[in-house]
């Protein structure tokens, strides 16, 4: 046999023709010698094809060579170097035709419809990959025969051959023989029967022995069907059953052997034992790593050279984990074992995703294999089938993937392989988790009930120590609630008249001082008087005067604001009108009465409103919560700054409340203080103008009389927006 030519060598059979061709038949035949088989439908694309200096033989139609003198013979032998063995097929094979064909200088004339073994035989002798069988000493030839054994083989649908007792050789064979072998007419001539076996059988005994002894036992009269196990040129096995019947000639002692193909009727066998196998260890409980090890190896040796893989579905839906792969690669699995599922996640991934087959033929040119080929073809993998084992409609357990490493596509037998193997996955997959689940049941059943028979007997004595505690409670209830409420008033009071006192201190305290120092200064005045009262001394006693009341007129009104801003700490909501206003309109009144103080400030003041939201609600505690948060921007937002931004927007978001959000760019609020902002009193600004309410009256507005919920977000240097969510209708 010739070994597989080198690529750069010529190595392609061209078929020029316009009419379909058994062309997997002969790639098949040629393949073992390293020929590949291509086919063209124009002159032009054979004529480019043997440009490429790789054609080594052309089958060219006569329909396709041109006029009645086969130009194109000639001009393919031009492209190919004037040295191209060239056969000429015909539809309508005739002597004129032949005669014009042997003037072309074809290498053979033949019809198109002339047996696609033959004409692989014709090539494979013409570019003398095979050479011709001799014609030992001593062997039979179809003319020493009395009967025309030849054309007797050529007619049976089976597989036949001729043998030579003693020395096995094979003298002829049909054409089913060849088909079932793979191989021609030449190079069976040149073997003998055994050599066409592997060399051992199934049951381990050499080929050799085995053929020997069924041969004897026909000899003796035995039973003449035997089990053999032969080879085909691809290297396949194919398990068969020998009808073997001795022929005597006065000169010659030959055999005829009919061999019939069992080996799709041995693969439904072991199947259906294969699968009582499995079933059989899914009632048993079986680990389900070693069921689906068997299925797989099952479905393996029914397609060979298949390989095949089992993933799970992990909890989170999405993850898909390796369950069973006895034949893969261990890296392999390794690399695909936790990969999520998806619309472009391989075959198996996708196959959960789509919950259906996804038939994938070429691993390297198929884009659902995109982000793994280079893994795949890393290990040899050229195709994958996956199909989702499904426990309902909507549930998917995981996939069942075959593996081959040549791209093909799947035939009928090879989808019906893949669904029963799904089916029995689904069976085992489901089976093993029901009894997990009941395995977990009954081994925490005693202790459930344990435990919660202690639970009970806990509550019980619970209860009862309870009962007794509530009487207890019951009785100092009365007694204690009152004194309660006392403690709850006066801590409250003490805060309050802490706090009041705290901030009254300071401007009661400046008005006292300038006020004593100013009686001070006219008791002195009085003394120069009766002495006699320079003018320049006069002046600058008025001039202190004059300073003395603008301090104690600062602090008086400075106290006058304290004791307001106290008076309004509790909002009562009897003494707010409610109406039915529009938000634009209220919130355009407000920034029109403060917009002259925002600019002295350097700042911007935005509204970004929908001017048709409307509310039922307290239009004044709205707005002096709405100006509290702008004085908040002012005071405390742009501190020492002159340029900024302060924006008021409002919008409907659904469930009928309405969103007021008063934001500026300025400096922010710390983080650590963060929290504190709605306490009363608190304030960064102590004794400078800061009294701590702002934001307390605020939040008590907000939420007590509107009835709504106030939430800040603030990050230093970047700004704070308060955000009012307030019910389109306030609670009354």
């Amino acid at each position: 046999m010739m070994q597989p030519s080198p690529t750069d060598q010529p190595h392609v059979v061209l078929i020029a023709t316009n009419t379909s061709y058994d062309l997997a038949t002969l790639r098949t035949m040629l393949a073992p010698h390293g020929l590949a088989v291509e086919q063209v439908r124009r002159g032009d694309e054979a004529l480019a094809l043997a440009a490429g200096g790789k054609v080594a033989l052309a089958l060219l139609d006569v329909a396709l060579a041109g006029s009645a003198r086969l130009e194109l013979c000639g001009r393919l032998r031009d492209a190919c170097g004037g040295k191209l063995p060239l056969f000429l097929l015909s539809s309508t094979p005739s002597p004129d035709e032949r005669e014009r064909a042997r003037e072309a200088g074809v290498s053979a004339y033949l019809p198109l419809s002339f047996p696609t073994e033959d004409l692989a035989e014709k090539i494979l002798l013409q570019l003398k990959a095979i050479t011709p069988a001799p014609a030992p000493d001593g062997l039979p030839t179809m003319a020493t025969l009395e009967v025309n054994y030849h054309h007797m083989l050529a007619g049976s649908p089976d597989a036949i051959l001729l043998m030579q007792r003693g020395s096995n050789r094979v003298l002829d064979v049909n054409r089913a023989t060849r088909l079932l072998f793979g191989m021609t007419e030449t190079e069976l001539l040149q073997a003998r029967l055994p050599d066409l076996c592997p060399p051992r059988q199934p049951d381990g005994r050499a080929s050799s022995e085995a053929f020997a002894g069924y041969v004897d036992r026909v000899m003796a009269g035995g039973v003449q069907v035997y089990e053999l196990t032969v080879r085909h040129s691809s290297g396949r096995l194919v398990a068969c059953e020998l009808r073997m019947v001795p022929l005597n000639t006065p000169e010659h002692r030959v055999m005829h052997v009919r061999i019939v193909d069992v080996s799709s009727r041995k693969r439904a066998e072991e199947l259906r034992d294969g699968k009582n196998l499995v079933l059989e260890m899914i009632a048993r409980g079986a680990p389900l790593k070693d069921t689906l090890d068997q299925l797989a190896r099952l479905i393996e040796a029914q397609a060979q050279p298949v390989l095949c893989s089992v993933m799970l579905v992990a909890p989170d839906g999405v993850t898909l984990q390796v369950a069973a792969g006895p034949s893969l690669p261990a890296e392999y699995l390794a690399t695909i074992d936790g990969l999520p599922s998806g619309p472009v996640a391989g075959s198996c991934g996708t196959a959960v995703h789509r919950k259906e087959t996804v038939v994938v033929s070429d691993i390297l040119n198929d884009p659902l294999w995109a982000p793994y080929k280079e893994t795949a073809l890393q290990y040899g993998l050229r195709a994958c089938w996956a199909m989702p084992i499904l426990l309902d409609p909507g549930t998917v357990l995981g996939s069942f993937a075959m593996y081959y490493r040549e791209s093909r596509s799947p035939t009928n037998e090879d989808r019906q392989l893949i669904k029963a193997a799904t089916h029995l996955a689904g069976i085992a997959i489901a089976s093993t988790r029901r009894e997990a689940e009941l395995l977990r049941h009954r081994e925490h059943l005693e202790e459930l009930v344990q435990a919660r028979t202690a639970e009970l007997q806990r509550a019980k004595e619970d209860a009862e120590h309870a009962n007794e505690e509530l009487s207890t409670a019951l009785e100092n209830l009365s007694m204690t609630q009152e004194e309660l409420v006392r403690r709850d008033k006066l801590a409250a009071l003490g805060a309050l008249v802490a706090g009041v006192a705290h901030e009254l201190n300071t401007p009661i305290g400046n008005c006292l001082t300038m006020a004593g120092s100013m009686s001070e200064r006219t008791e002195a005045l009085r003394r120069d008087l009766d002495g006699g009262l320079r003018r320049s001394v006069l002046a600058e006693y008025l001039q202190q005067a004059a300073d003395a009341d603008d301090v104690v007129l600062r602090n008086l009104k400075r106290a006058a604001a304290l004791v307001d801003g106290f008076r309004r700490i509790a909002v009562d909501n009897t003494s707010s009108q409610r109406s039915r206003f529009v938000l634009g309109d209220l919130v355009a009144q407000l920034l029109q009465a403060r917009q002259a103080e925002v600019k002295q400030h350097g700042l911007e003041l935005v509204e970004e409103i929908e001017h048709w939201l409307e509310l039922d609600s307290y239009p004044g505690p709205l707005g002096q919560a709405l100006e509290n948060l702008i004085d908040n921007c002012i005071v405390h937002g742009f501190e020492g700054r002159t340029q900024g931004t302060i924006t008021i927007r409002a919008q409907d978001i659904g469930n009928g409340e309405i969103a007021v959000s008063v934001g500026d760019n300025g400096a922010g609020i710390p983080s650590a203080n963060l929290s504190r902002i709605y306490d009363p009193f608190f304030t960064t600004r102590l004794g400078a103008g800061g009294s701590g309410l702002g934001l307390y009256i605020t939040h008590n507005i907000v939420t007590g009389v509107l009835g709504g919920r106030i939430e800040t977000v603030s990050t230093p240097e970047t700004g704070t927006t308060v955000t009012l969510r307030l019910p389109r209708v306030a609670p009354c």
